[in-house]
């Protein structure tokens, strides 16, 4: 298999070179399960480039893909966020499909996935996880799931029902104007948002979510990550909804301003005195930063609405480049 960034898929039943695609695989400490992963998308897409950045792995991850005949890469900085990050810059294809090295994703799927991709022209194709043994999918990773989706869906629109899988498929244009920017687990969530604040074509496929073979453990930290995910989460809504987030802020500070100030006003009507004057100070400062918040909320939802119109462009240009 050559080392070129771009390989050749073959041709097109019409006679035209057939679209590059790269398979994309962040490892670490997947000896188990690479080589089958890796086998798996070579029988599935004979012509695309397997790609495995080993992610500062401590056992054989490197060789075990390597005699598999992929291209394995290096990245030294930790963590799965930091990982994609590199592997969307370095890598030129027209189709990306990334991928989980665990071995618990099913290569068969993905022929499908680039088949509606192409067909309705989407910017990325979501493998919705459907599996038959609770050893594969723990309950509490559903229900957390389930939860990060349908806030997700509530706060940024409903397009994608299951956020947190690892089995996607790009186009050129989405992996080329993503900024990514989280470290870890989380870039799926980010992935999710960045398709659903600029209204990006999007859909999902079942697939078959297996279990993990024996002697490989999940890098996933329940509780850790689910935190994580949570900040996440606000720090999106924060950086993309900021007239909502900013609101709730001034609202919540508005009500409390006016819990305090309520007895002290009701005493001034009957008495003409406020007895407790901090009590007033403290509800005006209150009442202050609720309005300045709103203020803030209105400014950055000005700045927001440029920079989504920035990333609108920077999507367009690169998908009208690859059509040249």
């Amino acid at each position: 298999m050559a080392p070129d960034n771009r390989i050749a898929s073959g041709l097109a039943p019409s006679g035209e070179m057939a679209p590059v695609i790269a398979v994309l695989i962040p490892c670490y400490n997947e000896s188990r399960t690479i080589a089958s992963v890796v086998k798996g998308f070579q029988d599935q897409l004979p012509h695309a480039g397997i790609y495995v950045y080993d992610n500062n792995s401590q056992d054989a991850t490197i060789a075990c893909a390597t005699e598999t005949g992929a291209i394995v890469r290096r990245e030294p900085v930790q963590g799965k966020g930091n990982v994609v990050r590199r592997m969307f810059a370095d890598i030129a294809a027209d189709i990306y499909v990334l991928v989980d090295g665990d071995g618990t994703y099913d290569p068969c799927s993905a022929r499908e996935m680039i088949a509606l991709l192409e067909e309705q022209h989407l910017a990325m194709v979501v493998g919705r996880r459907m599996h038959d043994s609770t050893e594969a999918y723990r309950p509490g990773h559903v229900v957390g799931n389930v939860l990060f989706s349908r806030a997700v869906a509530r706060l940024f629109g409903a397009h994608v029902t299951d956020i947190l899988s690892g089995y996607r498929v790009f186009s050129r244009a989405f992996v080329k104007s993503f900024p990514a920017f989280s470290g870890g687990f989380e870039v799926e969530t980010e992935l999710t948002v960045h398709a659903l604040t600029l209204s990006l074509p999007v859909a999902e496929i079942d697939t078959h979510y297996g279990i993990r073979p024996e002697g490989s453990s999940s890098k996933l930290r329940t509780y850790r990550d689910g935190i994580r995910i949570v900040r996440t989460i606000g720090s999106l809504v924060k950086n993309e909804r900021p007239l909502l987030f900013f609101s709730v802020c001034g609202t919540l500070l508005a009500f409390a301003s006016m819990l305090l100030a309520y007895p002290i006003v009701m005493t001034f009507v009957e008495t003409g005195l406020v007895p407790r004057f901090p009590t007033a100070i403290l509800s005006t400062g209150l009442a202050i930063c609720a309005i300045g918040l709103y203020t803030c909320g209105m400014i950055l939802d000005t700045v927001t609405k440029g920079r989504r119109e920035v990333k609108m462009l920077a999507y367009l240009n690169v998908s009208m480049a690859s059509r040249i």
